[in-house]
């Protein structure tokens, strides 16, 4: 598709051309934008910028002179100082856009650069990236969480539309809980399922993954149709003696996650009471076998 003549292209710039900034600009350039300069500190950085963008890595001050649009695809931890840097650098920032892609922040973190007269956008992508070839294709129909000021909100939809996204608007306020919710969800299921994986092999199950694909894909597609209503298993059942016994079989062969177990097990205990799907006298039952009080 020919998007040379759509109009309001820009000059993009990376700064950070890891697994992020190098999917985020590939995208861009899909959609007729030009990235014109990347920035990075280590050579998979500098090859993904040779094989996603084009180009070889620039300095950050050049990307900023070069670019209406930059992206800063750095860690979370690294960012405010980033910015920091650049307002302090004396950068010329006037009406460029300074789009980050991370989660946890919102505009606040680009209030250095903003003061300069930059243009902020916080465009973070719902979406786990690996550094593998098929990055990309993810993008296309995946939310994008963003915050933007009141002026710049069509902006940013428009970014996000182009680079395949649904844009879903976070309250500034919101966006430690929103990314919290993802990172629990998404990281915490991915330490879970290793963790089964690696109890199956330690008993002799060959294929770990092709005994549990089945069984999680049924479970997500419960929780995501139907909620918390979608709970299956023993604590939902009430069945006490096998929590009890999973509990101890966890001590014996895993110690360091019979705790998580016991956690999370009180936790779906505590949801199910709440939502009426589990009666108090079972969770009292389910209470003596975890070793303590779900409410508290």
């Amino acid at each position: 598709m020919d998007t040379s003549d759509r109009p309001a292209r820009l000059a993009v710039g990376v700064l950070g051309a890891g697994r992020v900034g190098s999917v985020l600009g590939a995208a861009l350039m899909l959609a007729g934008h030009r990235v014109v300069a990347a920035s990075g500190v280590s050579d998979a950085s500098a090859r993904r910028a040779a094989d996603r963008l084009g180009l070889n890595l620039s300095r950050p001050d050049e990307v900023i002179a070069r670019s209406e649009l930059v992206l800063l695809t750095v860690p979370d931890d690294v960012l405010p100082g980033l910015v920091s840097g650049l307002a302090a650098t004396g950068a010329d920032l006037r009406g460029k856009l300074l789009v980050h892609a991370s989660g946890a922040y919102g505009l606040g973190v680009l209030d250095p650069a903003a003061q300069e007269g930059a243009l902020p956008l916080a465009l973070h992508p719902v979406m786990t990236f690996t550094g593998r070839s098929d990055d990309l294709t993810r993008l296309n129909g995946c939310s994008f969480g963003v915050t933007a000021p009141d002026m710049l909100r069509p902006v940013a939809e428009a970014l996000v539309i182009e680079m395949g996204g649904e844009p879903v608007w976070i309250a500034d306020r919101d966006r430690p809980l929103y990314h919290a919710a993802l990172a629990g969800a998404a990281n915490h299921m991915v330490t879970l399922v290793a963790e089964s994986q690696e109890l199956l092999a330690k008993i002799g199950v060959d294929h770990p993954g092709r005994m549990l694909g089945p069984l999680l894909s049924a479970a997500l597609d419960n929780v995501l149709r139907l909620g918390i209503s979608g709970l299956t298993g023993p604590v939902v059942r009430g069945d006490a003696g096998t929590v009890r016994k999973h509990v101890d079989a966890l001590i014996l062969a895993a110690p360091e996650a019979a705790d998580a177990y016991v956690a999370l097990a009180r936790l779906t205990a505590d949801r199910a009471l709440a939502a009426g799907l589990l009666k108090p006298e079972a969770a009292e039952r389910l209470l003596d076998a975890l070793g303590g009080n779900i409410w508290t």
